[in-house]
């Protein structure tokens, strides 16, 4: 099931005091980047990030749950919790290794 516009522009406002944060669409979902790395998406109409460290201890009582059939679990984050979210988001984004760079064609 694909998330609606109406969850994205949400979650996006509830993320608007961040710098660097963005979404792609990709398949009927949006995959959450910040600052360039990979930090989560929004499935179902669920943020999803990912269970790193932090993640994990920022949101102990969080629920795993898989973004797409064949897909890593990750966990559920509470949109509605802003304060939360600004926090975690960096912090998971920190915990995560650096992009490859691309090479150039």
């Amino acid at each position: 099931m694909a998330s609606n516009k109406e969850f994205l522009t949400y979650a996006a406002e509830q993320l608007s005091d961040l710098d660097g944060v963005s979404f792609r669409p990709m398949m009927g979902e949006y995959v959450l980047y910040y600052r360039g790395k990979v930090v989560g998406g929004i499935y179902d109409d669920c943020l999803l990030v990912k269970p790193t460290q932090s993640a994990k201890s920022m949101m102990p009582d969080a629920a795993f749950e898989l973004p797409y059939p064949g897909g890593k679990e990750m966990l559920a984050a509470d949109v509605d919790d802003r304060e939360l979210l600004c926090r975690l988001i960096p912090a998971v984004a920190d915990d995560l290794p650096e992009p490859k760079k691309r090479r150039q064609r």
